[in-house]
């Protein structure tokens, strides 16, 4: 069996793929861009609503990018916050790749802003309310055999497809991109979908061992079926090998343990510039904690634009 094929039995079983039936709900001119409110269909029975962010200078093909959001126990938020739309600027990240020329688009994960259950249900049952529906969920899926970061996935390349139905949109030209939880699905979904052509990961994951070794509790999207049975995190991103994958981390991160982000950048130095393209593979690590800081967001996007921008 393939690293690959033991890291999918490790992920469990996927949610059933149907007709998309994507539409626009709605259209705003926010001046510098359209903001849009798109609908399509993840699974049987299950449609969601994300947010997509048109440039003003759409030329005919444009590179697009899935912007992720981040945990940080906000259940209340999700896809609004990569828009635009929070008050934490430094988490604007779809917005601000928006406005340097790539269609963008913001979704929720299961669990977060409008794909929780009615507010009426969660004040009449706690299991249904913030950590608590995570947990719940979580348990769902392992009984199906499935994982939370399964569906994540799942509904993650169903954005990916709404993407390209888009005829404004060069298919071969599509990245990722989140903070926290939104890094790492940011690292998921570049593994697992190729059409994914550039990854960019902020403060998105360390090696497992390191995690549970310093007993440190994250999203339950991080927990797979004996993933360090096979390997870790740092074969992930080597798997990744050789499209381009970007991961930035503080040094004073304590839900990313750094000499596990460092065990993984060494792994993949290595791998990328045996196969012969070691400047496909960049890190930033920056001082400070846990976090997007504007600088290092900028460069970020000069590296996504290096890859997906035609000269």
């Amino acid at each position: 069996m393939s690293f690959r094929e033991s890291v999918l039995k490790c992920l469990g079983k996927f949610t059933e793929k149907v007709d998309l039936k994507g539409e626009i709900v709605s259209s705003e001119d926010k001046n510098d861009h359209i903001l849009q409110k798109v609908r399509y269909y993840v699974e049987p029975g299950e449609r969601i609503e994300s947010y997509l962010l048109v440039p003003k200078n759409l030329s005919e093909k444009n590179p697009a990018i899935i912007a992720i959001h981040q945990h940080n126990n906000e259940f209340y938020l999700g896809k609004s916050e990569p828009a635009g739309l929070s008050r934490n600027r430094m988490y604007h990240y779809g917005l601000e790749l928006c406005l340097r020329g790539y269609v963008v688009l913001c979704p929720d994960n299961l669990g977060f802003e409008d794909r929780r259950p009615e507010e009426y249900k969660r004040k009449e049952n706690a299991c249904l309310e913030g950590m608590n529906y995570e947990r719940l969920l979580f348990c769902k899926y392992i009984l199906e055999g499935s994982t939370l970061q399964a569906k994540y996935l799942s509904d993650l390349c169903r954005g990916i497809d709404f993407l390209e139905t888009l005829d404004f949109v060069d298919p071969e030209r599509i990245g990722a991109i989140g903070h926290s939880l939104g890094g790492q699905e940011a690292l998921w979904l570049t593994w697992f979908d190729e059409r994914i052509k550039v990854g960019v990961s902020s403060c998105g994951f360390s090696q497992m061992k390191t995690i549970i070794r310093d007993d440190i509790n994250h999203n339950f999207a991080a927990y797979t079926f004996g993933l360090l049975n096979i390997g870790d995190i740092a074969d992930i991103v080597c798997d990744i090998a050789p499209r381009p994958f970007l991961m930035t981390n503080g040094d004073e991160d304590d839900l990313f343990p750094i000499d596990g982000v460092k065990d993984i950048i060494s792994k993949a130095r290595k791998k990328y510039t045996e196969m012969g393209y070691a400047e496909n593979f960049s890190y930033i690590i920056f001082e400070g904690e846990h976090a997007f800081p504007e600088d290092v967001r900028m460069r970020a996007y000069e590296w996504i634009d290096m890859f997906l921008k035609e000269n």
